[in-house]
């Protein structure tokens, strides 16, 4: 005959092992979920500082041809070849002055249809070689079928499609170097006149989108609105036989903004968002790797449960008070740790198996925000320089943006903008590690009068500052103060890498006219752009 003790121990055991395994089942079935979210938001994330800085890319080129088009077609004041002759000087002199404010352009032109004048052809201008454009033989428009939208692309396209418009990758006539360009059709009193457009490097667009990386073998990859691969890092999309394309494996165009698929054999997971100039960025990585971390925490704490059931029915009747406070604080934490708060307090440090599990648990909530810092530091920190990164500033400036966007901004703050001179020069002649010397050194100075701002690198030789609070108001003695320092740095170090030349310019926050931090921003650089032409002038290197 049993005895009412071991009935009881018996009825309790199957009681706590309902529990146990209702717990266990739970916590799995809500870590999966939960790990699962989290990697959505990371790579979602991910893609939103992508799509921000393709955003900028891509704007900075449509806005400068967009206002070209604006000034040619304004300027235009007859189709003789007086008048146009006198056009396009004129479009010379304001290519010359957009042109420098726009990043990554290769080649710009203007050109005239044929059957406008047989004379006057347009002009054409290059960069190859990065010293500076120069003017270029145009092609000869006559040797084509300007309705043939197949060929001369550039020419063709807008003019069938009569609007603005991103072609895909192609071979530019002449230069045998794959471009994409933004063009756009002149019209004179309704008549279609001709054609401008900038064509920028494919190789330059395709490095920034190849620099956005997650996981072990995520990747991201560009495609049109209509679902067609633009860009593909193991894709060679510039170099596919005419007419042949390659179709995405998932539609953009879906209610949700990521999916799953196979490719290659490979189960994985795509999310994707929409870029200003009608493509897509999207950003794919194998489950497998979202997965790995989530399943190995299930396992530990499926073994964890085995152990604490096996011990309960050992220790049930004498400990069952002590071990319920301990199993208490360790729930309070694992809220905590849901919550984002890994600072949990854990005061049971006896040396049984609760003790233990609590150690487990302690060492797996340190490892976990051991984990996530060191992701945050992969993705917000410089690994050069150690100040914030291009995705650090993107997340603070979309901060500013939504400050100024709801009414709560702070207006006294301004953006700095800086440049690294010479830095080509200093890794041509000593070597690019002398060049990173010559970076870290820049940005220190930076870094050193400016103490109470955030640095950010945004980009291999330039760096960003957003001034408030005691340095805003304090800008012109920091400046001052900046260029004393650089001028004593310079004074007293002998070799070119420990020197400091740097370009700046500050933008200070308008509140009746900047209404998009761009607009600041896009000031700060021609400040410093404007300062660089000047310490040039003035001999400064």
């Amino acid at each position: 005959m049993r005895s009412l003790k071991t009935k009881l121990a018996i009825s309790m055991l199957l009681v706590i092992f309902t529990v146990i395994l209702a717990i266990t089942l739970l916590s799995v079935i809500f870590i999966r979920k939960t790990a699962s979210r989290k990697a959505d938001q990371l790579l979602l994330m991910l893609c939103e500082n992508g799509q921000y800085s393709l955003n900028y890319y891509f704007d900075n080129v449509q806005y400068s041809v967009n206002n070209i088009t604006s000034f040619v077609e304004d300027d235009l004041q007859g189709l003789d070849d007086v008048h146009l002759n006198k056009h396009m000087e004129n479009a010379r002199e304001y290519f010359d002055f957009i042109i420098p404010k726009t990043d990554g352009v290769l080649t710009y032109y203007y050109r005239i249809d044929p059957s406008i004048s047989s004379t006057v052809r347009g002009f054409w201008y290059t960069n190859i070689d990065g010293k500076g454009f120069v003017e270029h033989e145009v092609t000869d428009i006559t040797l084509y079928d300007v309705n043939d939208t197949s060929n001369l692309v550039w020419f063709t396209v807008p003019k069938y499609e009569g609007k603005s418009i991103w072609l895909p990758p192609y071979v530019t006539d002449n230069l045998d170097v794959t471009v994409i360009s933004y063009d756009a059709p002149i019209y004179y009193k309704g008549q279609f006149i001709g054609v401008v457009g900038i064509e920028i490097d494919y190789s330059a667009m395709a490095k920034e989108i190849d620099s956005i990386k997650f996981y072990d073998n995520g990747y991201a990859f560009l495609s049109d609105a209509y679902g067609t691969l633009f860009y593909h890092p193991y894709i060679d999309v510039a170099n596919m036989p005419p007419g042949m394309t390659r179709q995405m494996p998932y539609s953009n165009k879906a209610e949700t903004r990521s999916a799953q698929y196979v490719y290659d054999g490979v189960l994985k997971e795509a999310v994707w968002l929409p870029l200003s100039n009608g493509m897509y960025l999207n950003i794919t990585v194998p489950i497998d790797e979202t997965q790995g971390e989530w399943r190995e925490l299930i396992l530990r704490i499926t073994i964890c449960a085995i152990i604490v059931l096996i011990i309960a029915g050992i220790l049930l009747i004498t400990f069952l008070g002590y071990i319920t406070k301990p199993l208490e604080q360790l729930t309070e934490a694992a809220d905590q740790i849901d919550k984002g708060n890994f600072e949990v307090y854990l005061n049971y440090d006896k040396d049984d198996e609760i003790g233990r599990l609590t150690k487990s648990f302690k060492k797996l909530s340190g490892n976990m925000k051991a984990h996530i810092n060191a992701l945050n530091e992969q993705v917000f920190i410089d690994s050069l320089t150690h100040v914030r990164n291009k995705g650090a500033f993107s997340l603070a400036v979309e901060e500013l943006q939504e400050q100024i966007n709801n009414g709560s901004i702070d207006p006294n703050f301004a953006i700095g903008a800086f440049d690294c001179d010479n830095l080509k020069h200093i890794n041509d002649q000593y070597g690019h590690d002398k060049g990173d010397l010559y970076i870290q050194k820049a940005c220190n100075t930076i870094s050193d009068v400016f103490k109470r701002s955030a640095v950010y690198r945004v980009g291999g030789d330039e760096f960003s500052i957003i001034l408030g609070h005691e340095d805003f108001h304090n800008l012109d003695f920091l400046l001052e103060r900046f260029d004393k320092v650089v001028e004593e740095i310079n004074a007293s170090a002998e070799a070119p890498w420990d020197k400091v030349y740097v370009s700046k310019g500050f933008a200070i926050y308008d509140p009746s006219k900047d209404n998009i931090v761009q607009k600041i921003m896009q000031r700060a650089d021609m400040l410093m752009y404007e300062n660089k032409r000047e310490r040039k002038k003035g001999g400064a290197n």
